[in-house]
């Protein structure tokens, strides 16, 4: 009785350069906007670049928190930093929809938290009523008359 036995291709944990642009790709090619395109490619692009500048580094959930770190080190503020992340964890994702990541690395990177977001609103900030009323009052259409407009 011989069983052929067919050696499954294991996921790789060091992504190389040709295996970051086709996740690249397949990242853009799920966005519609341009605006999303540009965004992404540029976030994702700087990724690829702290990536490569380090040793071989396994692509996990560790390399994605030094990542973190190094963005919190350059002072970028919260939510560049979460948009930057967000492309990683995109990239992650459809690296391990391609087979070159195992699903379990690309769960670790998925969980990632994000900066916080602190900080105050600044300026006049309408309450609840007051926007109803600003929504509701349709016949104000000219530029004085809105600034007349009693809050």
């Amino acid at each position: 009785m011989t069983r052929s036995r067919k050696k499954k291709k294991t996921p790789k944990r060091v992504l190389a350069l040709p295996d970051l642009e086709q996740a690249k790709s397949a990242v853009l090619n799920t966005l519609t906007s341009k605006s999303g395109q540009r965004t992404y490619d540029h976030a994702i692009t700087e990724f690829v670049e702290w990536y490569c500048s380090e040793p071989r580094l396994a692509f996990n959930r560790t390399v994605v928190l030094r990542y973190r770190i190094s963005l919190e080190q350059r002072q970028y503020a919260p939510s560049t930093i979460n948009l930057r992340l967000a492309a990683v964890r995109r990239i992650a994702y459809e690296a391990a929809d391609s087979g070159l990541l195992s699903p379990e690395l690309a769960a670790g990177i998925r969980r990632v938290k994000g900066v916080r977001r602190l900080g105050i609103r600044v300026g006049n900030w309408l309450t609840a009523e007051q926007g109803k009323r600003l929504l509701n009052a349709r016949q104000i259409c000219s530029h004085w008359a809105r600034a007349e407009f009693e809050f």
